[in-house]
């Protein structure tokens, strides 16, 4: 299936603050999320199944993931 990413409406967290520094993501796409970042709008964008997407973000929130820094 080919997705028109130029038209796509993308959008970052809340939690990003104003750093610049996170990913966007587009919404409406039922296969897939478009995934890129937020620092180079016109580069090259990841296509993550949307299962596995949804699977990364709950454990994002369950913190199975620990923050380097």
């Amino acid at each position: 299936m080919d997705h028109d990413l130029p038209k796509t409406q993308w959008r970052k967290s809340t939690y990003s603050g104003d750093s610049g520094d996170c990913v966007e993501v587009a919404d409406g796409f039922l296969d897939m999320v478009p995934v890129r970042d937020s620092k180079d709008t016109l580069g090259p964008s990841l296509r993550v199944a949307t299962r596995a997407w949804s699977e990364f973000i709950s454990g994002v929130r369950a913190g199975a993931f620990r923050t380097v820094g």
